[in-house]
């Protein structure tokens, strides 16, 4: 693993706790020796992100669509990649990075969440996705994600295959060690 993209939001969250485990993750990027892939923005968590990721020494690579680089400033990062639009953008990410996080976020951070962890069991990419479950953001979709696999919409096997951890380290170490997807048996119509 030497790039992981990372999934945060443009907004910085009603707790300061959101901001603090960003800028923990750039940190704890920084510290492995690992590449920031990530929205290339400057503002909210994402902002935080990148921000502390510089400072420590990792290399950051930003991937922004034309129409929200003409509407953002940017930081000094190591590589802007200005694309076309945001499928694009998610296909870049997609190739840049070797594991992939979603810390708490907006519609925009499930959005690209659900699709990478939807390509991982479509066979597009091999590589593990996580959750950082900050102050147990996540928690309700959990609980949500466990309905759906209780009501025959989830296989069980791709659900226990979603890394999750509450700290930027263990996601990373867990994320390390993560096993190749689940092989889907068939794409008749049974719960992905």
């Amino acid at each position: 693993m030497k790039a992981v993209c990372v999934y945060c939001g443009s907004a910085p969250g009603s707790k300061p706790l959101y901001a603090e485990a960003a800028r923990a993750m750039g940190r704890e990027l920084a510290s492995r020796g690992l590449t920031l892939v990530y929205g290339g923005g400057n503002v909210g968590t994402m902002g935080a992100l990148a921000q502390a990721a510089m400072e420590s020494g990792a290399k950051t690579i930003g991937i922004i669509p034309r129409r929200l680089n003409e509407a953002v400033a940017h930081l000094e990062l190591s590589e802007l990649i200005v694309v076309e639009d945001m499928h694009e953008r998610k296909a870049a990410m997609q190739e840049k990075a070797d594991a992939f996080i979603a810390m708490p976020g907006g519609i925009g951070t499930f959005e690209e969440f659900f699709e990478i962890w939807t390509w991982r069991f479509l066979g597009y990419h091999a590589k593990p996705v996580g959750l950082l479950n900050t102050g147990g953001f996540y928690d309700s979709l959990l609980s949500f994600l466990a309905q759906v696999r209780d009501e025959g919409f989830l296989k069980p096997e791709i659900l226990a295959d979603l890394v999750v951890e509450s700290s930027p380290g263990a996601l990373l170490d867990a994320l390390a060690a993560a096993r190749a997807a689940p092989e889907l048996k068939s794409f008749e119509r049974t719960a992905m």
